[in-house]
């Protein structure tokens, strides 16, 4: 396989919050992945009314060409594609009143829509 490893360092696309690294592995877990091979795929594609948006899934093993960063015991699998739109963002996961969930915070972005769910870069 000829996936690019990084190793957390400072030329990682993702950074992965703590807290974000924590949910997604419990997550995992609690679906039965084996968390030293499988990962979370973060990805970017067309849609909503900014024209780009995030996507997330849980997947048992990267592909052939997908960047792999491991980040505070994460896996997190990258496209190609995707890492032009993504490069130097942080993967948080955010709680409160407004419910939990995961957040990308990208330096890219230029504008976002009204509900923050798509972006433009």
């Amino acid at each position: 396989m000829s996936t690019e490893t990084v190793d957390g360092g400072t030329d990682a696309a993702v950074t992965v919050t703590e807290s974000a690294a924590s949910e997604a592995l419990r997550l995992m877990e609690s679906e039965g992945m084996d968390t030293d091979v499988a990962g979370l795929r973060l990805f970017v594609q067309q849609g909503g009314c900014a024209g780009l948006s995030y996507g997330m899934r849980f997947d048992h093993e990267p592909e052939d060409d997908d960047a792999v960063i491991e980040q505070n015991g994460l896996r997190v699998f990258i496209d190609p594609a995707s890492q032009n739109y993504i490069g130097g963002s942080t993967l948080q996961f955010e709680g409160g009143l407004q419910g939990a969930g995961f957040h990308v915070e990208n330096p890219n972005v230029v504008s976002e829509c009204g509900c923050g769910e798509s972006f433009r870069t």
